[in-house]
């Protein structure tokens, strides 16, 4: 289960708003703010799926070890063009 600071860390690596991951997960922005909130408040089993869903579209992936967790952006899954570079 991913967990508030997972989400506020996930947002800044894509530079978005709660608004805007709002908006792509298709959730309330106050069922967000709960999910993100540090009080522990209950949020439904579905908003975090659809946060998790729009998160790792976007993606982020969600790390769990012993040590902790976690989340990393990962450029261009299965992308395996190579980038062009720019002449001076």
């Amino acid at each position: 289960m991913i967990t508030s600071r997972q989400v506020r860390a996930a947002r800044a690596l894509l530079g978005w708003t709660q608004e805007t991951l709002a908006d792509k997960a298709l959730v309330a922005l106050t069922a967000l703010k709960r999910f993100e909130s540090e009080n522990g408040l209950q949020v439904r089993e579905d908003t975090r799926d659809r946060v998790r869903a729009a998160l790792e579209t976007s993606g982020i992936m969600f790390l769990v070890s012993e040590r902790g967790e976690g989340v990393m952006l990962v450029s261009n899954r299965g992308d395996t063009r190579k980038p062009i570079r720019k002449r001076p």
